[in-house]
């Protein structure tokens, strides 16, 4: 299944994402498709988090809803089709939702990478901030609804991030709670700005790939 992964990547390269222990909170537009792209690459271990079902307005942009499983757990739905692509890889699935109550059940310092694919404010910061003080590098999603154009999607530190309504609400949100984060984090957002509601496949496609592809590529050049 990994030939062209091997060619491209190496042997050591491949190796590492084999090896890789990554967690990812959020398997709906955009967390849908960074997880399919992480397994289809080679990560080995990998536990996705979600609370959520499927439902029909999932359909439009979600690579995990289909007519047959509305109603059915995102989060079980999503391992069955990564099990379905990838028998042999090590998936863990959480059917829960990441909040101030629920943080301490998570042992996020047994990842080496931490992926954030989820949009509550609130539960995003704390996400981030325990994160980077358990020591696993952190990558994020900022905001990929209401936008159309792909080619405005960016990435960069998340301090940096400029044009980000959910960038702009977070670091306000940490600063205010102190919940300032102990180490950088990765970021993907866009740079459009829109008013109109909304989100289209696309648009949370290149975010979930995007995504991916700074998690991949942290893993493996340093093999090369």
């Amino acid at each position: 299944m990994f030939t062209r992964t091997i060619q491209l990547l190496g042997e050591d390269g491949f190796r590492a994402l084999q090896n890789a222990r990554v967690i990812l909170f959020g398997v709906g537009g955009v967390g849908g498709w960074c997880a399919e792209a992480l397994l289809r690459t080679g990560i080995g271990h990998l536990t996705i988090v979600d609370f959520d079902k499927v439902d029909t307005t999932n359909l439009n942009r979600q690579v995990v809803a289909t007519h047959e499983n509305i109603g059915q757990s995102k989060v079980f739905e999503m391992q069955k089709r990564l099990l379905s692509i990838a028998p042999q890889a090590d998936i863990q699935a959480i059917e829960r939702q990441y909040n101030a109550n629920t943080a301490d059940t998570f042992d996020l310092a047994q990842y080496d990478i931490m992926v954030d694919a989820i949009d509550m404010v609130e539960c995003k910061a704390l996400l981030l901030y325990r994160a980077t003080q358990a020591g696993c590098k952190v990558f994020s999603s900022m905001g990929a609804g209401r936008k159309t154009d792909p080619q405005k999607i960016r990435t960069a530190e998340f301090w940096k991030v400029q044009g980000c309504p959910l960038a702009r609400a977070l670091r306000t949100k940490m600063k205010k709670a102190n919940l300032l984060p102990a180490a950088k984090i990765q970021c993907v957002y866009s740079e459009e700005i829109s008013s109109d509601q909304g989100t289209l496949a696309p648009i949370v496609g290149v975010f979930g790939m995007t995504l991916a592809s700074i998690v991949i590529n942290d893993l493996t050049l340093a093999q090369k």
